[in-house]
């Protein structure tokens, strides 16, 4: 690594800093005949105003200090030659209206700081400040990047510094501020090796690097040799203070930041930021970058305050006023008074997984209320279970229960769905009791629209009493899949359960196919995301573990999403109203499908389970036939997930009105799509979509309001 010293460069397109002439030298004087000669070379002389303006100031100079003789800076880049006091009145007079922000003893105490900057993005704006408060003496600049015309929105730098070295670009400007200030570079990646050498004299270094692994090797050098590390982030001004020098036992970055390697940033970068408080237009294009922006934004007025505010932190470390370690957001010197440590929320552990027992035998006691449970641990969208279930002596019933609906659930078809899910696993375990009787299914208008009774007589069916431990088994599985082929024993079985139920399914098992219900399903997500009321529901389906709150008896545990660190921190973002209201504003916000796109495409097969007839009844015999589907698949080794489009249930273009009024006409086109792909037909009712996939068991099992709707909720297996 060559660090370089200002006073050393030699004369080439990295040269950084200017060439202090004394005329009264002989060297001096050769130098000035040279460049005098040269006919590229410009003459500046303005002495005689710098003169009369340090005479003006208070106190006066002593007269001997103005007596210095003129002093010549040449700039190679700009073959410039311009006059300029002698150090000390020049330094003075440039400086003069800090004080008394900054004293003339506290400027002088700052000009034997030392301070480094990695990073020449927000760097060059720092170290810039830096130098024009006076507040070190000697500045160390780091970066191996060029200039970029993306750069110019926020680095004080013009189009003829482009395809420089970012440190160069900034050492020239500090030259052009002030020809004295000694200024090192580092244009090569720095190395743990290397950002040893970096700091090494150094009393303060500031954080302005885009890489996780220099951000740690940063600070583990720096916390080795006691050295204190500013890190101004753009969003909001957040400023973290690091005083390795009072405390070198203190973790990495208040301890967000874990050790790498670094594989994905995306995670670890959100975890430092902290999603919540990001402002809602910079959460918002996190979920755009590599979308609809190559990189997360930075404003120049961001920058300039975050370098306000390091300037303050460096000045105070500089004269050894207070300064602890910690996170502040602005405004800089008042709320550096007010600085605290960030408090990190521990993850709750996975609650234990308990299996239903199964019945002892069909003589067992309570044979109703065994039955009752097995209809209790049917799936339903968003695990909301929209029904009321009675074990009585003689019956089993399971009514729909209104009030427990959502948006998607038109004409509560998503919940006649759940009821019919839950008829199938009551007949099973009466099957399995020698108790299968008669149902019956009625439709009314009246407090419970669909209602579906099974009598408890003598009665069995051996192949759905095999269903019975596979039944207690099932469960969603929303891992990524292995991509492995489905054999055609296990897609005849699949067709066989469904027909068995009086219902059709139709399987995808074709890359191209895939992937295109993938694109369509994808861009429903974005418009659930984006639509307020679809939105605000979602969330309230989300439970999470950490919230000091008892088990939930419904909705999906956020861990059951088997997000990746990178999914988890996007799908935080997006539970933010003004972020999502903010895309949706752009009229962008493709990144929120990403998650649902991927599952899809890491799928085996998809299953599109459809009925004849639109009523409550028939979406109750698909609800059956997709619960049969399900057992069958995961009997089979396969994993399931259901995927429950938008549009799902929606039957006219009133209906996608009611979903969305602002993506009516997408939903339409999108449906259109989607039922072409799965040769849905005009007098087919869509009951839902299965995705099959090779892939390892769930992390956590969703929990089960009790039978009466109190006490205690039951450890369950399904959605």
């Amino acid at each position: 690594m060559a660090v370089n010293s200002a006073t050393h460069c030699s004369y080439d397109d990295h040269y950084c800093a200017a060439v202090i002439l004394n005329a009264r030298d002989v060297d001096g004087r050769r130098a000035l005949a040279r460049l005098r000669a040269d006919p590229r070379t410009v003459v500046i002389d303005r002495w005689k105003d710098q003169v009369a303006s340090a005479r003006r100031l208070l106190p006066p100079f002593e007269p001997y200090v103005l007596a210095e003789s003129k002093r010549w800076a040449y700039y190679p880049w700009r073959h410039t030659l311009i006059s300029i006091l002698a150090r000390r009145p020049f330094q003075t007079l440039r400086l003069d209206r800090n004080r008394n922000l900054i004293t003339t003893e506290e400027q002088h105490e700052l000009s034997g700081l030392r301070v480094g900057v990695i990073g020449m993005g927000a760097g060059h704006v720092i170290a810039y400040l830096l130098a024009a408060e006076g507040l070190c003496g000697q500045l160390r600049l780091a970066d191996s990047d060029s200039l970029d015309l993306s750069d110019l929105n926020r680095v004080p730098a013009t189009v003829f510094d482009l395809g420089m070295n970012k440190a160069v670009v900034a050492a020239r400007r500090i030259a052009e501020l002030d020809p004295y200030l000694p200024v090192e570079l580092v244009r090569s990646v720095l190395s743990p090796d290397t950002l040893t050498l970096f700091l090494d004299g150094l009393d303060v270094v500031v954080d302005g690097s885009d890489s996780l692994e220099t951000k740690t090797q940063l600070r583990e050098a720096a916390r080795a040799l006691q050295i204190p590390v500013l890190m101004p982030t753009g969003d909001q001004g957040v400023l973290d203070v690091e005083r390795f020098d009072l405390d070198p036992s203190r973790g990495l970055l208040h301890g967000l930041l874990d050790e790498g390697p670094y594989l994905d940033k995306d995670p670890y970068v959100l975890r430092i930021v902290k999603v919540s408080e990001l402002s809602t237009r910079a959460a918002a294009s996190l979920l755009e970058v590599d979308e609809t922006i190559t990189a997360w934004p930075q404003l120049a007025g961001d920058v300039a305050l975050g370098a306000a505010a390091v300037a303050e932190a460096v000045r105070r470390i500089g004269l050894g006023e207070s300064l602890p370690s910690g996170r502040i957001r602005i405004d800089v010197a008042r709320a550096l008074d007010q600085i605290a440590e960030p408090v990190a929320t521990p993850g709750a552990p996975a609650p234990p997984i308990e299996e239903h027992p199964a019945p002892a035998s069909p003589l067992a006691p309570e044979l109703p209320a065994i039955i009752a449970a097995a209809a209790q641990r049917a799936p339903s969208v968003a695990n909301m279970q929209p029904w009321q279930i009675e074990a009585e002596p003689r019956s089993v019933t399971i009514r729909l229960r209104p009030e427990r609906t959502a948006t998607l659930d038109i004409g509560f078809r998503a919940s006649a769905v759940a009821v019919g899910s839950a008829l199938f696993n009551a007949k099973v375990a009466a099957a399995t009791v020698g108790l299968l009787g008669p149902v019956h299914i009625s439709e009314t208008d009246g407090e419970f629209p669909l209602s579906a009774t099974m009598r408890l007589q003598d009665g069995s069916d051996p192949e759905l009493a095999q269903l019975y431990e596979p039944m207690l088994q099932r469960e969603t599985n929303r891992h990524l899949g292995t991509l492995a082929a489905l054999d055609e024993e296990i897609a005849a079985a699949v067709h066989a359960a469904a027909v068995a139920e009086g219902a059709r399914l139709e399987l995808l098992t074709d890359r191209n196919a895939i992937e295109k219900v993938a694109t369509i399903l994808a861009k429903t997500d974005r418009i659930r995301y984006l639509t307020p009321r679809m939105h605000a529901e979602m969330l309230s389906e989300v439970r999470w573990p950490a919230e000091d709150q008892d088990p939930a008896e419904s909705g999906i545990d956020v861990r059951s999403l088997e997000m990746n660190p990178a999914e988890l921190s996007n799908f935080q973002i997006a539970q933010r109203h003004d972020v999502v209201s903010k895309l949706a504003e752009w009229g962008s916000g493709s990144a929120l499908g990403k998650y649902t796109h991927d599952r899809i495409c890491a799928s085996s097969g998809l299953g599109m389970v459809t009925v004849q007839g639109d009523t409550l009844t028939d979406y109750a015999r698909g609800g059956s036939a997709m619960e049969a589907v399900w057992i069958t698949a995961q009997e089979l080794g396969l994993s399931v997930q259901p995927i429950t489009p938008v549009f799902l249930y929606a039957r006219s273009g009133v209906e996608l009105r009611e979903l969305s009024s602002g993506f009516a006409v997408p939903l339409q086109r999108l449906q259109c799509a989607f039922h072409a792909l799965t040769h849905t037909g005009p007098d087919e009712s869509p009951v839902a979509m299965l995705r099959f996939s090779y892939a390892p068991a769930p992390s956590v099992r969703s929990l089960r309001r009790s039978l009466n709707g109190a006490g205690a909720p039951a450890h369950c297996t399904s959605q």
